[in-house]
């Protein structure tokens, strides 16, 4: 059966209330820009502190994602999720105004980590209770643009906010601001909904589940999908292996093995690279500019990727997409090689990095077409839970792995193991391919029973005549 995803909207907002989404986008996006300068400037802080800051983040926001989904469900108040998780946003960024330490950058940007998934499940549930099922497809398109409008608004800001002054803590405050103004526009914008769903039934929609991969810029990691909540405790190894040994002919083990290269490869190069933009010279204002570069590229095409998937297939997409991805982070390794001015250097990381922004884009909806059908008549929410505990390892492995090169190797070799990762994932995800046909064939061959074998004539010269 084949699955569709609309990525554009019979209308730009679905519902008016969607544009509240706008402003919080938009200071997540700049805060991902901000928040390594904040180390790497006013703190003085060096390309292992940025991987270290980025460690502790991946790893707050993994262990409160299961906690976040527990709350979902019991408390099916999703407008108090959403306030409390984008008014916290702004709080803490007031926080970062008053630092004069690494440690405590460390800390509040944990418990920014902490935060950060209180709004993912109830924005989806939100949408899913808001909305028929006619409509769900229209919404899911329409939140996306609102992500990757505001986006492309908050790089915007930064860019020209330090472009006038580069002042990077007063900006904190203006991404404070645009995060109260979607926690005030919800909380005044919206009402609850009459019905309540719970996180296992966002597993069902391929929309959802594309709008909750997708790779946050302002984050710089994927966003766990916790619709099923791994359970951990006695026979946890047992019940791994089962399902290993149910999986093995199947297509998902390959398709997560192949989506953990692709994350492991994103988050070790999208950590290092602001640290590499600034070390080639870059102001504050260029870096802003080289990451809006990669935003708006997503923002032009993404809305085109569902027609693509329908038209090629997302099987010949994903590996298209992966390949001229790694051949971006290869190009990088060539940048630090060429001896290239400020100008050429901003030039040139415009140019990939936008390039980067259009693989990233096709990837996404392919992938998700991809992991959606594996999934399909079977217990998704359990599985999509384990794909998105390899999501948050690869999250914090590239993170780890990042801090470590940065003290025994360099960018060149970071953009190098980066670039070989999603190479390598390439050929694993053709092999899913093959893997799907053949099941799909297999299903679709009738199976024909053989006849039953014919009785054995009685032996015995009595019965024989009996039976006659």
């Amino acid at each position: 059966m084949a699955v569709s995803l609309k990525t554009w909207p019979s209308r730009l907002v679905a519902r008016s209330w969607l544009l509240a989404f706008v402003p919080i986008n938009a200071a997540t996006a700049g805060f991902g820009v901000v928040l390594p300068l904040l180390i790497l400037i006013p703190l003085h802080g060096s390309w292992a502190d940025v991987a270290v800051a980025a460690t502790l983040f991946n790893t707050a926001v993994i262990l409160s994602s299961v906690v976040w989904g527990h709350l979902a469900d019991r408390f099916p108040t999703r407008r108090i999720f959403l306030v409390v998780n984008y008014a916290g946003y702004g709080l803490l960024y007031l926080g970062l105004t008053h630092l004069d330490s690494l440690p405590a950058l460390y800390a509040i940007y944990t418990l920014i980590g902490l935060l950060a998934p209180a709004g993912a499940s109830a924005s989806n549930l939100l949408i899913l209770e808001k909305f028929s099922e006619k409509e769900r497809a229209s919404a899911f398109a329409s939140f996306q643009e609102m992500s990757m409008i505001g986006s492309v608004v908050g790089l915007l800001i930064g860019y020209f906010w330090t472009l006038a002054n580069d002042a990077l803590l007063t900006l904190l405050y203006v991404l404070a601001g645009l995060a109260v103004a979607s926690a005030v526009a919800l909380w005044f914008g919206i009402r609850e909904a009459h019905r309540t769903l719970s996180t296992r039934h966002v597993a069902k929609h391929a929309e959802s589940l594309a709008s909750r991969i997708r790779e946050n810029v302002g984050l710089r990691i994927p966003i766990p999908f916790f619709p099923h909540r791994p359970r951990p405790g006695p026979h946890a190894l047992a019940r791994f292996r089962a399902w290993a040994k149910q999986e093995l002919h199947h297509e998902l083990p390959l398709i997560m093995a192949a989506g953990f290269l692709f994350n492991l490869s994103s988050n070790l190069y999208n950590i290092s690279y602001t640290p590499y933009l600034y070390s080639a010279g870059l102001a504050a204002s260029s870096i802003f500019l080289v990451n809006f570069s990669n935003n708006f590229a997503q923002t032009l095409v993404f809305p085109l990727t569902g027609g693509l998937s329908a038209r090629f297939g997302p099987d010949r997409l994903v590996r298209a997409s992966t390949y001229f991805r790694s051949l971006g982070y290869l190009a990088t390794v060539g940048f630090t090689i060429a001896v290239l001015s400020r100008g050429g250097a901003l030039d040139a990381n415009l140019i990939v990095y936008g390039i980067l922004g259009v693989a990233i884009a096709v990837y996404t909806t392919a992938s998700s077409l991809m992991l959606f059908r594996g999934v399909e008549g079977r217990d998704a929410g359990s599985l999509l839970g384990v794909n998105s505990a390899l999501g948050g390892v690869a999250a914090v492995a590239g993170a780890g792995l990042s801090g470590i090169l940065s003290v025994v190797g360099s960018f060149r070799l970071v953009f190098l193991v980066a670039g070989g990762a999603l190479l390598v994932s390439v050929p694993i995800w053709a092999a899913a391919s093959v893997a799907y046909r053949r099941r799909r064939l297999a299903a679709e061959v009738p199976v024909i029973a053989p006849a039953p074998a014919p009785a054995d004539r009685p032996t015995d010269p009595a019965l024989a005549t009996k039976t006659q």
